[in-house]
């Protein structure tokens, strides 16, 4: 598995029709779009999808539709986490986790729990789950950053905590990871613009937004990176700048929703508490888009 999770990897978004459903026509043809820009794997219900305002019902159908229009292709990784360790064991049970490789899970959020607290968290998913585990540390969305030391403990302690999802942006705590992680283990980043840095330094990729909308560019970028042909990764990666900051300017998946609408792939709906991207925000993207 963790050969599998090298490259480009993509959190995709749940897009949603005018009244707010899920809009399955679109979610397959950004599956189609992102598999033939060449990325090498999906995760299915991260923080991208907006998976704190679906039903159970919903979760099921974006699963469903996804694993239907990625025809194993691809791997995928499926999100399963929260502020509620048993829920997030019990979730993992009650899931048919045949169609996935392993389980993306967050960083408790809005608890607070100490390094030990974090720890005991993923200890015990890591003792119930039937699939690897990447640890997804993303301090800007959760209020909680997993030290390095949480971090080395956890993959040293469990053979099935395979890599990590690092989001903090910290070419520091990256460096630090990366310098003493055990064989086994995989560093993806979950920054789409420190994302070639951390490749140059040893990560293995990403799992990003911005692949969503351009798959070939990003996935290219990182595939350059890892063969340490830097110029045209760099050219990449200053080509992609301005998008980044675009996707992100007015929160995530706003912005990103706002730019793959822009492209024809879907409508920019959200759900509450989340809005539209401003009609400004837009403009700026059809430009850039031009």
């Amino acid at each position: 598995m963790t050969k599998q999770l090298r490259g480009t990897g993509v959190a995709l978004i749940t897009p949603f029709t005018a009244e707010k459903r899920v809009d399955t026509k679109a979610l397959t043809r950004i599956v189609e779009y992102v598999t033939d820009g060449g990325v090498d794997f999906i995760v299915v219900l991260g923080t991208t999808s907006e998976a704190p305002t679906l039903s159970k019902e919903e979760k099921a159908l974006v699963r469903e539709t996804i694993i239907k229009a990625n025809k194993k292709h691809l791997p995928l990784v499926l999100g399963i986490g929260g502020n509620n360790t048993q829920s997030v064991i019990e979730e993992i049970k009650s899931t048919d986790l045949t169609p996935f490789d392993a389980i993306l899970s967050v960083t408790p959020y809005y608890n607070k729990p100490s390094q030990n607290g974090l720890y005991a968290h993923f200890a015990a998913i890591a003792k119930e789950s039937p699939l690897p585990i990447i640890l997804y540390n993303v301090p800007g969305r959760t209020g909680v950053c997993m030290t390095t030391e949480t971090i080395l403990r956890l993959a040293n302690d469990f053979k099935n905590i395979i890599a990590v999802k690092e989001a903090s942006g910290n070419l520091v705590l990256d460096m630090n990871i990366l310098k003493d992680m055990p064989k086994h283990f995989t560093f993806l980043s979950g920054d789409d613009t420190t994302t070639l840095p951390s490749v140059y330094m040893g990560g293995s990729g990403a799992i990003s937004v911005i692949g969503i909308a351009f798959p070939k560019e990003f996935s290219e970028m990182v595939r350059l990176g890892l063969n340490g042909n830097t110029s045209k990764a760099n050219a990449l990666q200053y080509e992609l700048l301005p998008m980044m900051a675009l996707a992100f300017k007015e929160g995530n998946p706003t912005g990103i929703k706002a730019i793959l609408a822009a492209q024809g792939l879907c409508e920019p709906y959200v759900r509450l508490p989340l809005v539209e991207a401003s009609d400004s925000l837009k403009e700026e993207i059809r430009k850039a888009l031009k």
